[in-house]
């Protein structure tokens, strides 16, 4: 699987990813369309996004792929005009990272 991870990753999703199989790529500085492609959004399976103040970020991925997971992992309330775009916000207080990456990069069951 192949997923990109926003920084900071202060609770080590992107550490659990990647000792789950992930090939996982990290992004720092500020989220621009031209970095979100140049990082290989368009053929990732898994767009991590742990700092809602980036969250304009999660429509530009979805207006370059349609086969990429979203989801944040942050303690803040994701923005509304994010919700529906997004396929699962998970606070990092509920769920340890090395469970959700499990989660993520399980297979689906047939």
């Amino acid at each position: 699987m192949n997923a990109i991870v926003t920084a900071p990753d202060e609770d080590g999703i992107a550490d659990a990813l990647e000792a789950v199989g992930a090939d996982v790529k990290r992004l720092e500085g500020p989220l621009t369309r031209p970095v979100l492609e140049e990082a290989g959004i368009v053929d990732a399976e898994l767009y991590v996004l742990t700092d809602v103040g980036e969250s304009t970020t999660i429509p530009i991925v979805c207006d370059l792929t349609d086969d990429v997971r979203t989801v944040v992992y942050d303690r803040n309330t994701v923005p509304e005009f994010v919700r529906g775009q997004l396929d699962l916000a998970v606070d990092p207080a509920l769920i340890a990272p090395d469970v959700l990456a499990s989660e993520l990069v399980r297979e689906p069951s047939p």
